[in-house]
């Protein structure tokens, strides 16, 4: 609690106190206890194949835990790679490595092969597990001698009889027993459960650590505000080396005895809206600019049984949500979070209401607060300014980098997201951009992401399948920066300049340049690639 007692507290004391026993306890366990519960449920369908494959609990189980007997005996590290995108393989390959206490790395492999050599060489990772399609399309990926096939490692567990069957009368046994049988951690707490790294919007990845306590956190306060009650259906197409991949459609899904229905990737559209319309998905989970294409192609007849579209990462455009509303008759709902919050921080849901342009109230046990960007002194929650959390889901620290560690966990108790924002008077959050992403204009905060929103409209490209339009800046010396258009579409600057000033726009916030770009720098997260943007915007090259 700071001094003046200016926070938004989402009864952080009470969550803690309530699940104690839980946040103290390992994820394996976690997640081995409801699967063995309910072993016969439909857990995962894999629309990786020509024919969607399906696996219940108990054979998730069976071929898990026979693979983590490998594992332990593969290596000893502490840390074991993943290079697998969403679905049975992916899922079964995390399982195995937290059931063998050993912490998953699903590696970022768009990030380019320097990025990834030293993702691996910091995790100290010295076995990969993949597959050989996989390997077979990422022709530059830094694969490194210890190498398991996760197809053929499952194809030798289905092969050997006597093993299935000794395993499932293992877990057959009650689940105290089974699990003792089958050493699974029982104690986990601060200790490290999952490995990411981060996109590198503005610079080389970083390596987030969370462990049991985040990870479990963020999984009890998605089900206790019961977006995704147990019996949904949720399609996974997001990368698991994403946050909200990682954590949601991977372990919460198990967690909650949720039903996921996975698709290799987001770009594969079709696929995914035949996966939605088959198995009857309930929940949708993306980014705006992942989601777009669905919006487009998808028909009444395909998102008849979605309930509700989950967004997040990055801002939702004008009129995007509405679409969702009046055409399907899907809720939209948007959400905030980072990787380093594991990730979900707060959401639009049903039982609180709704606020048009906000990312919703805290999560359960959450707690909020706004300091001046320049000073670092509190503000009140309802003035815009750097956003600061506090919760069981906020992680310990970045990967061997204490500097960089400190500039975001200071040592007050409190994270500092690099956001800023404010709540309005019923806690509802407003995300207003981030400081690498304002620029400072005679004076003036002016935020990039605002000034993007009315270009967009203003050239009728708000609704494109991907951005088309991005703000950078450049130093001036008369106003200290000003605002450089980069625009993939010829643009009348003349024309559009009189259409942000019509349109209400300040001057100032008005581009004062404008650069022809053959496309707009993404992250395959579907963000804005910040470093590429800002390259773009002090290049000295004529557009």
């Amino acid at each position: 609690m700071r001094e003046n007692g200016q926070v938004v507290d989402a009864d952080e004391a009470s969550f803690n106190s309530k699940y104690e026993k839980t946040l103290a306890s390992n994820l394996a366990f976690e997640i081995f206890r409801p699967l063995h519960a309910d072993s016969k449920r439909l857990a995962v369908v894999d629309y990786a194949g020509a024919k969607p494959t399906e696996v219940d609990a108990k054979g998730l189980l069976v071929l898990a835990t026979l693979l983590a007997d490998r594992l332990k005996k593969a290596t000893s590290a502490k840390r074991v790679g993943i290079v697998l995108p969403p679905g049975i393989g992916g899922v079964v390959a995390n399982l195995a490595v937290v059931f063998a206490d050993k912490v998953p790395v699903n590696l970022n492999f768009s990030l380019g092969r320097a990025a990834v050599e030293s993702s691996i060489q910091r995790a100290g990772i010295d076995l990969l597990l993949s597959a050989e399609k996989v390997r077979a399309k990422l022709k530059d990926f830094p694969w490194i001698p210890g190498y398991l096939d996760i197809g053929i490692a499952l194809e030798e567990i289905r092969g050997s009889k006597l093993r299935l069957m000794g395993r499932a009368l293992v877990l057959s046994l009650p689940c105290g027993l089974a699990s003792s049988l089958l050493n699974i951690p029982r104690k986990g707490g601060d200790s490290e459960a999952g490995l990411l790294f981060t996109s590198g919007s503005s610079g080389m990845p970083k390596g987030v650590a969370l462990s049991h306590r985040n990870l479990l956190s963020n999984c009890l306060q998605i089900k206790t505000i019961a977006i995704i009650p147990e019996g949904e259906t949720l399609l996974g197409n997001l990368p698991l080396f994403h946050s909200f991949g990682f954590t949601v459609t991977l372990w919460f899904a198990l967690f909650a005895r949720i039903k996921l229905v996975t698709v290799p990737s987001p770009l594969e559209v079709k696929k995914g809206l035949t996966a939605i319309r088959e198995q009857k998905v309930s929940v949708l989970l993306g980014t705006p600019t992942f989601l777009r294409p669905f919006l487009r192609k998808g028909t009444e007849e395909d998102f008849a049984s979605v309930r509700f579209v989950v967004s997040g990462a990055e801002k939702t455009p004008a009129g995007f949500a509405d679409k969702w509303g009046n055409d399907f008759g899907c809720q939209y709902l948007e959400g905030y979070g980072l990787t380093e919050t594991s990730p979900v921080l707060s959401i639009n849901r049903p039982d609180e209401g709704t606020r048009k342009g906000s990312v919703g109230k805290l999560m359960p046990g959450v707690v909020g607060c706004v300091l001046d960007a320049d000073t670092g002194e509190p503000r009140k929650p309802t003035e815009t300014g750097l956003l600061c959390f506090r919760g069981a889901n906020v992680f310990g620290g970045y990967l061997g980098e204490p500097e960089r560690t400190l500039e975001v966990l200071p040592g007050d108790g409190w994270f500092h997201t690099g956001d800023l924002g404010r709540f309005d008077e019923a806690g509802f959050l407003f995300i207003e951009g981030r400081l690498s992403r304002f620029s400072k204009i005679g004076g003036e905060m002016v935020p990039h992401g605002t000034v993007e929103q009315a270009v967009a409209k203003a050239l009728g490209v708000e609704d494109s399948d991907k951005p088309l339009v991005a703000i950078g800046s450049k130093a001036d010396p008369a106003k200290g920066e000003s605002l450089v258009l980069l625009a993939v579409p010829e643009v009348d600057f003349d024309d559009l300049r009189k259409r942000l000033s019509e349109a209400g726009l300040a001057n100032l916030w008005i581009p004062k340049e404008i650069k022809k770009v053959d496309e707009i720098p993404m992250l395959p997260t579907g963000k804005l690639d910040l470093k590429g943007i800002a390259s773009l915007a002090t290049s000295e090259e004529e557009g």
